[in-house]
């Protein structure tokens, strides 16, 4: 039975919801945590990637977790909306770091709420993603979908990455660290709200009920897969290069860019930004997708990304001071990024069609278990990069007042500590989208014909 227009529109609805959530973290738990409430840059890297190594024993058993689950609702509504409750609850903690909180209390704060942020995460992610193959039949309908499901997450991260620093500006007076509480616990009821339209609507399909494996048979059947561990893999290369960019681009508009009005042009910026990453994932990918196959997208969009930081480093050292000027090396970046969300998921998700042929067991969970952790992974070894970056080339506020609106940062910043953030932000992401293309091109063996035998052969064998 096709899905129905409810079902698609809720489950999209769903993915604006937990990734306006997660945008919220990945970009701006370091600048909240750093720059607002003053923990040591160094002491948050270490932080954020230590949870992204917990997470690495986390995901793959709450990936077990769901694939054993059996209840009347099915084995990921439940846990959709477990872990969004509890999460939306430990987005708001995060942000809301007791002001008397300072030195070792906050640096532990921070940790204890952002591990535990990221294990409830896991809680969410992995049903929701999960439930593509559970509902979808390969082809496609599941490209529809999981084209529709990114362009909606496109949506959620943009809708950040616009409107954060606004809001917490306008509910803070002006006060960052006050505006940040506000602004999560309006993003946190958004994400509940969101979350629970999508498990009233969608229904998965009857499966035959099966043993569950063990832990061990799971790891097995995932490090069998050698599909799938090519699509994680690159995908950790791709989203660490994308958030070293998101976790700097701020401090680059704040401290290089500069100028009493940073604010604004940092704002513009990323509107710009997130109108090209939604268009590219709503329009540009179904338009290609009409002339050639998933693989050949996917190389093009890393081209696009490639040559978007070459010119963005270019521009970066002709102290230029009209931001029109960077929409064009950003039009290349977020339109390549959107586009890659869409194709990095729909390949993981054939890789379930495969390790079903090879292996004979569908592990949805476990497999987008990976998808979660790998990202999670990305996010905190880019926030490592980049709080190295910040303590290496002095780049702090000493002020999280009203008056940051009307200082020019920029005048206090030698220029060495400028061209540092300028590479940071631009070579190392280039060098890790080549160590990608390369990983991709010599392992990745599930293009459109390979899919379609392999449909085909799970057809027959039903």
């Amino acid at each position: 039975m096709k899905l129905s227009g409810r079902e698609k529109a809720s489950y999209g609805l769903g993915a604006i919801g937990k990734d306006m959530v997660y945008m919220l973290s990945a970009s701006y738990v370091l600048y909240y945590f750093q720059d607002v409430c003053g923990v040591s840059a160094v002491a948050m890297g270490i932080i954020l990637l230590a949870a992204r190594v917990f997470d690495a024993f986390n995901d793959p058993i709450m990936g077990v977790i769901v694939a054993r689950t059996r209840t009347r609702w099915g084995k990921f509504r439940p846990w959709l909306m477990i872990g969004t409750l509890t999460n939306a609850v430990m987005l708001y903690v995060m942000f809301a770091a007791p002001p008397k909180l300072d030195g070792p209390g906050l640096v532990a704060y921070a940790a204890v709420t952002y591990i535990l942020w990221g294990v409830t995460y896991t809680m969410m992610d992995i049903p929701y993603w999960s439930m593509i193959p559970a509902f979808t039949e390969s082809g496609k309908e599941r490209e529809g979908l999981t084209t529709l499901a990114r362009s909606c997450a496109g949506v959620g991260s943009a809708i950040i990455t616009v409107v954060t620093m606004i809001a917490v500006h306008a509910l803070g007076g002006g006060n960052e660290r006050v505006g940040f509480r506000w602004f999560s616990l309006i993003i946190a009821i958004l994400f509940v709200l969101f979350i629970t339209l999508t498990c009233v609507s969608i229904r998965e399909k009857a499966t035959v009920d099966m043993e569950a494996p063990s832990i061990g048979q799971m790891f097995r059947a995932l490090l069998q897969n050698d599909q799938a561990m090519t699509v994680v893999i690159t995908i950790v290369v791709i989203n660490c290069a994308i958030y070293i960019t998101s976790n700097l681009v701020i401090y680059f508009f704040k401290y290089d860019f500069g100028g009493t009005g940073w604010f604004n042009s940092y704002t513009l910026f990323n509107t710009f930004g997130g109108a090209v990453q939604i268009l590219s994932m709503m329009l540009v990918f179904p338009i290609l997708r009409k002339f050639m196959d998933t693989i050949r997208i996917f190389y093009i969009c890393l081209a696009s990304a490639i040559i978007g930081y070459a010119v963005l480093l270019i521009l970066a050292f002709t102290n230029m001071s009209n931001v029109f000027v960077l929409f064009v090396p950003g039009f290349f970046i977020f339109a390549a990024n959107g586009v890659l969300q869409v194709l990095t998921t729909i390949f993981l998700a054939n890789t379930v069609d495969y390790g079903e042929l090879k292996n004979g067991r569908r592990d949805e969970s476990v497999i987008f278990s990976m998808q979660t952790f790998v990202v999670k992974l990305a996010s905190g070894v880019a926030a490592l990069i980049a709080s190295i970056s910040l303590t290496v080339f002095s780049l702090s506020s000493e002020s999280t007042t009203e008056a940051q609106q009307t200082i020019d940062f920029s005048q206090s910043v030698a220029e060495a500590s400028k061209n540092g953030l300028r590479m940071s932000m631009t070579i190392v992401p280039v060098i890790l989208l080549f160590v990608g293309l390369f990983w991709f091109k010599k392992r990745f063996l599930l293009d459109d014909s390979r899919m379609e035998n392999i449909t085909n052969e799970l057809k027959q064998r039903a």
